[in-house]
């Protein structure tokens, strides 16, 4: 919870706004930011994960490692200097080194009873990610004993991406070189924004001079991809402002950008005031603005020689540089999860852990598992899930599915694959299934058609 001072602050920030942040055109109906998750992270939705398929996993464990399935680890690291009044994540702010050490030895704890397992023992990872929270808010000593521990249980020899989320203001030189030494190959700054007025309302922590300084020695140190994050339409954001942020990022020439289009999910510091307020309108830009100011980067990074490879990312080289974790998951690879609040896939059954730091320390304090809930997936499910993410990335071949799962999908989405195609986001050419611009800038809500019916409707997806 952010404390008064940060509350107080907020208030009057979005007191002084308009609501909604209008675009060029205007405020267009039915358009607005109102509170919720849009981003479609996975399927079927969060909201139908239930405590009662907890055991399946427990169950799946006991059984025989599988051959060819790809084996993904995420650790999440929720701890930060600041909450951002748009973080929806399990983060805390209050933290002193014995507890966050503490922490840490219960995340190795967790992943040595995971280790032992017969699913999981034996294999080695593909990919490691870590998130949070800052995974660069810990200290040089505490990640070289974090990953010296992890590496023990399941060595890295054989792994293709470690990718590590940053905070500028965490980041040192010392800690730049151990980041690179322990084996991270693809460094994600969350810039989000270069201007220091548009950082404070949104409350990000790290400020423009501490961007220039980390990401000019990250750099130097020649990690294989540097990743810079960006957000359209955050609070108080202009267009004269984004489109300084697109050039400034254009010229760092990172080996790539995401860009995510601003939301405001339930749990966050300005829905609350949102609430406090009577207001349903985030201060936040619209969805047209949003969509067009994404569509303007894009045009920008094309014009300087960068490639759209899905509805968040350029590349500078596509043959080069590619989102391992990201390909992996979207085909169903497996994924373990660790630390509070984590989730991951195993054996197509969906799981997340406890997602408050006091149940899940307990739970593995005492031996017992830490996961809250999950889901149990039948191949219907799996055969939607990899569809919809995988259309993400602008276009997916048919043949893939009928491969992999013995299911048609011109024929499985018939329905909704007109009904798209008729409103100009979907192509189709031969096996090739093809969004338009206009259809990748809007893709989470238009993969809502693919969704069984009972799914369509869920508060968080």
């Amino acid at each position: 919870m952010p404390d008064n001072e940060t509350q107080t602050s907020l208030r009057e920030t979005l007191a002084q706004l308009k609501t909604p942040v209008e675009g060029a055109h205007g405020v267009e109906s039915m358009t607005e930011t109102e509170a919720g998750n849009y981003f479609v992270a996975n399927y079927p939705p969060f909201s139908f994960w239930t405590k009662e398929a907890v055991p399946e996993v427990h169950r799946l464990l006991e059984t025989e490692a599988p051959k060819d399935l790809p084996l993904g680890l995420y650790f999440h690291i929720p701890f930060c200097r600041k909450r951002c009044h748009f973080c929806y994540f399990r983060v805390y702010t209050d933290k002193n080194a014995g507890e966050i050490k503490a922490y840490l030895d219960a995340a190795i704890k967790e992943f040595e009873i995971y280790a032992a397992k017969p699913y999981l023992a034996g294999r080695k990872p593909k990919f490691v990610y870590f998130g949070g929270g800052t995974p660069s808010y810990l200290s040089v000593d505490q990640l070289n004993d974090l990953t010296g521990r992890m590496k023990d249980l399941m060595p890295w020899d054989e792994t293709e991406e470690v990718a590590f989320e940053c905070e500028p203001g965490t980041l040192t030189e010392k800690k730049l070189e151990n980041i690179r030494k322990i084996g991270v190959t693809r460094l994600s700054l969350g810039v989000e924004n270069f201007d220091d007025r548009i950082l404070e309302l949104n409350g990000r922590a790290h400020r423009s001079k501490e961007i220039e300084r980390a990401y000019r020695f990250a750099k130097s140190l020649d990690f294989p991809q540097l990743n810079i994050d960006l957000i359209a339409g955050m609070i108080d954001e202009t267009e004269d402002n984004w489109k300084r942020c697109v050039d400034k990022a254009i010229s760092l020439d990172p080996e790539c950008v995401t860009i995510y289009q601003m939301e405001v999910p339930y749990n966050t510091t300005i829905y609350k005031e949102m609430q406090a307020s009577g207001k349903l309108t985030a201060p936040v830009a619209n969805w047209p603005t949003k969509r067009r100011w994404v569509d303007y980067a894009f045009g920008e990074f094309e014009k300087a020689g960068y490639t759209v490879t899905s509805a968040y990312t350029v590349v500078k080289n596509p043959e080069k540089v590619k989102f391992v974790y990201r390909d992996y998951l979207w085909e169903g690879a497996d994924l373990l999860p660790l630390g509070v609040a984590s989730f991951g896939a195993l054996g197509g059954i969906h799981l997340q852990n406890q997602a408050d730091v006091g149940p899940y320390m307990m739970a593995i304090d005492k031996g017992e598992s830490a996961i809250f809930r999950a889901y149990v997936t039948n191949e219907d499910e799996r055969l939607i899930r990899e569809f919809i993410l995988q259309l993400k990335l602008g276009r997916t071949n048919a043949g893939y599915y009928r491969q992999k799962f013995g299911v048609d999908p011109l024929v499985r989405f018939a329905q909704p694959l007109a009904y798209l195609k008729d409103e100009g986001f979907i192509s189709v050419e031969g096996d090739e299934i093809i969004l338009s611009r206009d259809g990748l800038l809007q893709v989470d809500r238009l993969l809502h058609e693919f969704f069984l019916s009972h799914h369509r409707h869920a508060r968080y997806t």
